[in-house]
């Protein structure tokens, strides 16, 4: 479970990245809140940080989900591998935004693996008693 723990707290310092690297070009480029539009460099930034925001609620319970009703270690590689499409997403956004598709897939195949796996054996043993 320790391992797990860890994962889930890289996924949130993954998320804390993509917050820090939007509120830094924010000022960058001065962007007064609540704008959300201006300089391309912001606006990339800020798509990072709401896609991953996104995607953080349903694959942190997902591994969870993973984690309890099937395997730690398995819900742990889940969580390593949705934080490593997540950072290749959001460095490939900013540096050429029609990249981001592979880090992409990477994050989202992990959510749903963790999601239908942790899910259907959680609902198996629920059925099988």
């Amino acid at each position: 479970m320790d391992g797990l723990i860890a994962a889930s707290a890289l996924m949130l310092v993954v998320y804390l990245w993509t917050m820090i690297t939007c509120g830094m070009a924010r000022a960058k480029h001065g962007i007064i809140a609540p704008a959300t539009t201006g300089h391309p460099l912001f606006e990339r930034a800020y798509r990072v940080q709401v896609n991953t925001l996104e995607q953080l609620l349903p694959t942190l319970a997902g591994v969870w989900l993973l984690g309890l009703s099937v395997s730690y270690l398995w819900a742990t590689v889940a969580a390593g591998v949705w934080s490593v499409g997540r950072i290749w997403y959001g460095v490939a956004y900013q540096v050429k935004p029609e990249s981001r598709g592979p880090g992409f897939g990477i994050g989202f195949l992990a959510t749903v693996s963790s999601i239908v796996v942790g899910g259907g054996a959680a609902v198996y043993r629920l059925i099988a008693g």
